[in-house]
């Protein structure tokens, strides 16, 4: 925080320390607001400019140098600071400025000396005038101040983005073509991207002040969804039609993968619907991930009275398997 604002702000009060309060004092009264106000953990509306505030009390006033500095400003801006007028001119106690300033200024002012200072327009002098005094030595307050913030270098501000990519450019990765600014450029999505994740693209932000760096870009991603297949971490799953002889006797089933190639799965006997079989390592390139075939077993949508004969005899077969299901329910 510029100590042209120090005047504003009572960093005392902020803290809820009396002005001669020891440093454990303060440290023990930031602690206590930190926690209490600390964006992690309190999630209201006007926590976080809370414990800006805080942040800001607690730097200058842990601090020996710049506590001396804020108290002597704050004495000076509230009056503290003894003026006396002479021929039509504008001065002020020397002395009583050593007071408040000495430990700023290595004492300037020194004794009872009386010194003499002429204002722009009369009256009493402000804090840029008091301060040109010293030939700059304590930088002026207000407008120059300013400027030195505005020539210091700052990063340009980020842009959001979204792209849309079909399931089959999210698993496998995709390099894509983006504009900013009217120019082209292209940019590699990564495999395994998921759905409303987000990807950082350094330097493709706005550009930066006075040197600063660029921003960055963040790309909103959204992905098709896709009838057959799907993401669950680096795994690819899919579903895998068998029928109820398959499921019963176990078999190996043929299949497509994403790429249409033709893989194998080896389906156990016993299984049921939802049963998961793996093909090691056919997931996610380079993710370590699985190609995952999930077992559903399929009916005719009109089987033949022999095929409903066939099926009450394979329950009968089962024993007390129907009734065991029935209890299930």
């Amino acid at each position: 925080m510029a100590e042209n604002e120090w005047l504003a702000k009572d960093f005392y009060k902020i803290l809820g320390v009396s002005k001669d309060a020891s440093e454990a004092e303060i440290t023990k009264a930031y602690r206590k607001l930190a926690r209490k106000y600390h964006p992690d953990l309190n999630k209201g509306a006007e926590a976080e400019e809370k414990f800006k505030d805080i942040s800001e009390a607690y730097d200058v006033l842990n601090n020996k140098e710049s506590r001396q500095k804020y108290d002597a400003i704050r004495q000076f801006g509230m009056g503290g600071a003894r003026f006396a007028g002479g021929s039509g001119q504008g001065g002020f106690d020397g002395a009583g400025f050593s007071d408040i300033f000495g430990s700023m200024f290595g004492g300037a002012g020194t004794g009872g000396t009386r010194v003499r200072y002429t204002t722009s327009g009369g009256g009493q002098p402000n804090l840029n005038d008091i301060f040109s005094m010293f030939g700059g030595a304590g930088q002026q307050f207000g407008g120059q101040q300013a400027a030195y913030e505005d020539m210091a270098p700052r990063k340009g501000e980020d842009r959001n983005s979204h792209i849309t990519l079909t399931f089959r450019q999210a698993v496998k990765g995709a390099t894509v073509s983006l504009r900013v600014d009217g120019k082209q450029f292209k940019t590699h999505i990564p495999a395994g991207v998921k759905d409303g994740q987000k990807i950082r693209i350094a330097g493709k932000g706005k550009a930066g002040v006075n040197g600063g760096k660029n921003g960055d870009m963040y790309l909103n991603i959204t992905v098709k969804e896709d009838a057959r297949f799907s993401m669950r971490g680096n795994d690819i799953l899919m579903t895998l039609p068998v029928s109820v002889a398959q499921a019963v006797a176990g078999a190996k089933i043929e299949a497509h993968d994403i790429d249409g190639e033709t893989v194998t799965f080896k389906v156990p006997s016993g299984s049921s619907s939802g049963t998961e079989v793996r093909l090691s390592g056919k997931g996610v390139p380079g993710r370590h991930g699985d190609l995952v075939g999930r077992v559903e077993i399929h009916v005719p949508d009109k089987p033949s009275m022999a095929m409903k004969k066939a099926a009450k005899a394979f329950d009968e077969a089962t024993g007390d398997f129907v009734s065991q299901l029935g209890e299930q329910r």
